[in-house]
């Protein structure tokens, strides 16, 4: 920080009495904050010294536990296979439920989704800012409709009514609970009830693709398991460079210290004599 002194202490040397003077902090600037923190950080990247978890307690893992068992589940049940098959299921169901048909799971496929603008419009608080819920909803949504396609067509099950061969794994449960997902983290620090409702819903999309002889009990348990990792990924991956950053929030992630910025400051002062004088200092980035 450097200081510069305009002097007027005398009249015939009002233009031409430029004077450099040593740096003395004035009444104001005693009070500025010690230099800021190391700013070579990335933004929002892990401050140094934090210590390293280990791999099975990381984001990635506990994101992913709960989405590979219900696609592992899904799997291990395909057609007959498994302690309770597909086949097993689609038995019980047309047994019980002959005439089952409705096209509710259509609508409902949704619903979480009219959950979450409901409650926004009713003034409760959302994790994320309008921008950036935006986008994670743009993001997840592109990752499981890709995910669903190129399973689908990979696989190509027939279907349990056999009308065509894009049944595994159900597209309407993935897009379920997707929605329920990101409901239940965008205000599950609300209440935990808005994510039970949530996905409440969801399983029973799941449970009407079943009823209505539209996909398999290992569609639907797929289905759901890509739904869930699709949101999580897109937290995951997401980095809040439009809008609010959740720890700008009160309560929520770890706030990180903005750099300075470079500034001027005038401050008047009296030279010694009793002449007026203004000191200039200009602090760097």
């Amino acid at each position: 920080m450097a200081y510069f002194s305009l002097s007027f202490w005398r009249a015939p040397l009002l233009a031409a009495s430029l004077l450099l003077v040593p740096a003395l902090p004035s009444r104001a600037q005693q009070a500025t904050p010690p230099a800021p923190a190391d700013t070579t950080l990335r933004k929002y990247q892990t401050p140094p010294g934090t210590p390293k978890k280990a791999w099975y307690k990381g984001k990635l893992v506990r994101a992913s536990i709960v989405p590979a068992v219900l696609i592992g589940y899904g799997i291990s049940v395909v057609d007959g296979h498994g302690f309770y098959s597909s086949y097993d299921a689609k038995r019980d169901i047309q047994r019980n439920f002959p005439n089952f048909n409705n096209h509710l799971d259509n609508y409902l496929q949704w619903s979480p989704y009219l959950e979450l603008g409901g409650v926004l419009l009713a003034g409760v608080d959302s994790r994320n800012d309008r921008v950036n819920l935006a986008l994670i909803l743009v993001k997840s949504e592109a990752l499981m409709l890709g995910s669903v396609y190129l399973i689908k067509t990979a696989t190509q099950h027939e279907r349990p009514d056999g009308s065509d061969k894009l049944s595994f794994p159900s597209g309407h449960t993935a897009q379920a609970f997707l929605a329920a997902s990101i409901v239940h983290t965008e205000l599950r620090e609300k209440s935990q009830w808005y994510g039970i409702g949530a996905y409440t819903l969801a399983t029973t999309v799941g449970a009407f693709r079943m009823l209505n002889n539209k996909h398999w009990e290992s569609d639907v348990f797929a289905g759901a398991g890509v739904g869930i990792l699709s949101a999580h990924l897109a937290y995951l991956s997401h980095r809040h460079r439009w809008g609010r950053h959740p720890a700008d929030r009160g309560g929520v992630g770890l706030a990180v210290p903005k750099p300075a910025k470079a500034d001027w400051q005038f401050s008047p002062t009296l030279m010694p004599g009793g002449g007026l004088g203004v000191f200039v200092s200009w602090r760097a980035k």
